[in-house]
């Protein structure tokens, strides 16, 4: 029997009415709107242990949201599908964030002391790396329930066996995390792919590897190495080879400067076939051929750089600087090797992130408690947020791609 026009438009209505209050109408952090994750980034606040939620379209703060500890040194992964945003704390905690609701999905305390982590090829998995007691841990993205313990374990000099602390966590494709043992001065490779983990060590790769990258396309590995001149290069498609040093000795002979601060090679910039390094303890941008890994060019800049970030179309290049040069921003044309632009956006600069396709560029200004936009084309201030001690900025593009 055919339905009536009156019945069909109560059905429709109903139907409308059940789609509008189900899972995809759920409170976001702007209130009811319906919304997806792209426009979506979260700002680490560290003084007060908070994150604020921004939209980098719109250029506002949604939400500040509390409760995820010692954020002194943060950082943050997200999901596949850019839902939740995992932020692993200096306090050993790993917490996840949904990022629509503003909500605290998840928390563990699962170290005494972390320093970062990454999510598998899959989205399974969730690793994160330790300085105390050392090693890695492995949890279900899901539920954070604790899937696999890697101590990292090496003989001392004495025969005694110590836990080294654990830096530089990647995701590589193959559902394989890497990552680099400080004191052993080690390489390992950890293969979630099948039903047990399998390790895969690589021993004296150099002194001190204090942190590391991988390459855009999965197959690099290259971790800096604060005891000696140098990088310990890994081709992950071809670790038989084992580990390669690059750039050896590029300081050699010079007199060293004090370190103020590490350098982060996960900010580090690829251009065309050339790679930007920041240089340890030197007022120096490195450029290194991609083919070979020599060392082909040396930029002065104002001071020590300690993010080196590449637009996402790889004109530019744009450094922040330790202390006491950490009131300013350079920028560096990558085809004339030349700074084209120095900026002051406030106090206290580190952190900065490029919108999706690179026409804004978020830095935190810590100390002036402020997140400042600028555009990178014209270098035009754009806008002024508040944040309380901003550091790291992380916008959901990054669950995308490998190696953030």
């Amino acid at each position: 029997m055919p339905l009536s026009l009156p019945t069909k438009r109560l059905l429709a209505a109903a139907g409308l009415a059940l789609f509008t209050t189900g899972p995809a109408a759920a409170e976001t952090a702007t209130g009811s709107e319906l919304r997806g994750t792209g426009d979506l980034g979260v700002v680490i606040e560290r003084a007060s242990g908070s994150v604020a939620l921004v939209d980098t379209t719109r250029r506002e703060v949604l939400r500040h949201v509390d409760g995820f500890g010692d954020l002194s040194h943060a950082s943050v992964k997200f999901s596949r599908d850019a839902r939740y945003a995992f932020v692993f704390g200096r306090d050993g905690g790993l917490t996840k964030l949904d990022v629509l609701t503003g909500e605290i999905a998840g928390r563990v305390i699962q170290s005494g002391n972390s320093i970062g982590g990454a999510i598998s090829q899959d989205g399974r998995f969730v690793a994160v790396g330790n300085y105390e007691p050392g090693g890695v841990k492995v949890f279900d993205s899901e539920t954070l329930a604790l899937v696999a313990d890697v101590p990292a374990d090496y003989e001392k000099a004495d025969g005694t066996i110590a836990q080294a602390k654990v830096v530089g966590v990647v995701d590589a494709p193959g559902n394989r995390f890497v990552f680099s043992l400080f004191e052993a001065g080690e390489i390992w490779t950890l293969d979630m792919s099948g039903d047990e983990p399998v390790l895969d060590k690589h021993r004296d790769v150099g002194q001190e590897p204090y942190d590391a990258l991988i390459s855009g396309n999965g197959r690099y590995y290259i971790a800096g190495l604060f005891g000696e001149d140098g990088m310990a290069l890994l081709d992950l498609w071809h670790p038989e080879k084992g580990v390669e040093r690059i750039l050896p000795g590029y300081g050699r002979g010079e007199e060293r400067l004090p370190v103020y601060k590490m350098p982060h090679l996960e900010g580090w910039a690829m251009a065309g076939d050339r790679a930007f390094f920041p240089a340890v303890g030197r007022h120096e941008v490195l450029v290194a051929d991609s083919d070979d890994w020599s060392l082909v060019g040396r930029i002065p800049v104002q001071g020590q750089p300690i993010f080196v970030m590449s637009r996402p179309d790889e004109r530019q290049v744009w450094v922040t600087f330790a202390h006491p040069d950490n009131g300013r921003v350079q920028v560096i044309d990558t085809q004339t090797l030349a700074v084209i632009e120095t900026l002051e956006p406030g106090e206290s600069i580190l952190h900065k992130e490029f919108t999706p396709r690179g026409e804004h560029i978020w830095i935190s200004a810590r100390d002036s408690n402020q997140v400042v936009v600028y555009d990178t084309r014209t270098f035009e201030e754009l806008a002024r947020l508040p944040a309380e001690s901003p550091s790291g900025i992380f916008f959901t593009h990054r669950a995308h791609q490998i190696g953030l």
